[in-house]
């Protein structure tokens, strides 16, 4: 399992007029930790995307717990919680900067060549990488 955490800052263009961070936002914020996990990784939707391969979401859910608002200092815990083969699936922790949950998340991606809009396997260079955190 590979666990990476991410801070962003609420912007206020991500309020609502509740000054709640519009529940639409959530998606972006799942982004956001998806491409830092694999930055830190030393992988990038970028590169994937140069050496043809995409990564499509298929599912989204999110449940709200608590409502984030202006200002506050999110933390995105980002977990791939298995071995891809095919597919990805992300799960996500959302937390204000007092720690408390305000929202989880999951997402469930493709890989796709980015030729033929085909699903393929993972890339061998990113299953060489991700290989030590998913040992059997």
């Amino acid at each position: 399992m590979l666990t990476r955490e991410t801070q962003i800052r609420i912007n206020y263009a991500d309020t609502d007029q509740m000054g709640f961070v519009y529940y639409g936002h959530y998606a972006k914020f799942y982004e956001i930790g998806r491409t830092e996990a694999l930055r830190s990784l030393g992988m990038s939707y970028k590169q994937m995307e140069a050496e043809g391969v995409m990564l499509p979401v298929l599912e989204n859910f999110s449940k709200y717990i608590k409502p984030a608002k202006y200002d506050d200092l999110i933390t995105i815990r980002t977990t791939l919680i298995e071995k891809p083969s095919v597919k990805l699936l992300f799960e996500y922790e959302l937390f204000n900067q007092d720690g408390e949950l305000l929202n989880t998340g999951k997402t469930k991606l493709a890989f796709m060549k980015k030729t033929t809009y085909k699903p393929c396997r993972a890339p061998k260079n990113f299953m060489e990488v991700i290989a030590s955190y998913f040992e059997d």
